[in-house]
């Protein structure tokens, strides 16, 4: 064979060599050596390709590991306790928010929960005590979101932490007066913080059911504020797809 043949096979086999180390990585260039070695030092022979590696072929790599960026979640839970929300709705509350936070435990690590409870006041409670409280009284949506907006300045910096607050309540407020107060906190105190805001309206015979017809008609054209009508138990699952389909 003319030396330039072979030549030229040898640089094929060198180009083919390199282009297999840059498809398959370390485990490729391992492999390779013998090869490689051969043909820089004039023992390979293309017309009998035995390759026979030594000890000084074999390399050890190991692996660089870099972690995935880890994003935080806090999930902010108010529920409307007053009068007006029965045993009944209220379990319906607790059944929507602990598949709510199991969805979003599956998501995230270093997830946390906080608990708020409203009448006429709000106040932060537990877990134990969100999921059992039996209290009553009249209605201000307004303390809630206070409390909410709140926990979200003092602890919940954006930059660090995905919020997701979740309210329930049967729709029935105080006053118009105290409505135009949430619609204000909403739109300049939580709405631009968090990734989504849930507000969840179970229906109740003693509730107006004004608040939800409120939100929808101040936010129909804000895509972090979702709402949704829990007309009973067997709605539940619905809700949960209203909220979280978004995948906010």
């Amino acid at each position: 064979m003319p030396r330039t043949i072979a030549v030229s096979r040898i640089l094929a086999t060198v180009l083919c060599l390199s282009a297999l180390q840059l498809a398959a990585g370390p485990l490729a260039r391992a492999s390779t050596a013998p090869l490689r070695r051969q043909i820089a030092v004039g023992s390979y022979d293309p017309k009998n390709p035995m390759i026979v590696p030594i000890r000084d072929d074999k390399r050890y790599r190991s692996w660089k590991t870099e972690p995935l960026p880890q994003s935080n979640a806090v999930i902010v839970y108010m529920m409307d306790v007053s009068g007006s929300m029965g045993d009944e709705q209220k379990e319906i509350v607790r059944i929507e928010s602990f598949w709510i936070d199991t969805w979003l435990r599956s998501q995230y690590q270093g997830i946390e929960s906080r608990y708020i409870i409203h009448d006429a006041m709000a106040k932060e409670v537990d877990r134990e005590t969100f999921f059992r409280t039996r209290e009553s009284g009249g209605t201000m949506i307004s303390s809630a979101y206070k409390l909410c907006a709140k926990l979200i300045e003092t602890e919940y910096p954006p930059s660090e932490w995905n919020i997701y607050p979740f309210h329930f309540s049967d729709g029935d407020n105080w006053s118009v007066d105290d409505t135009v107060t949430c619609i204000d906190l909403l739109k300049n105190h939580v709405l631009p913080k968090v990734n989504l805001f849930c507000y969840g309206q179970v229906e109740s015979p003693y509730g107006s059911g004004q608040f939800i017809k409120d939100l929808d008609e101040h936010f129909d054209a804000d895509d972090n504020l979702v709402t949704s009508e829990i007309k009973g138990k067997e709605a539940i699952m619905d809700s949960i797809r209203d909220f979280l389909g978004k995948g906010k």
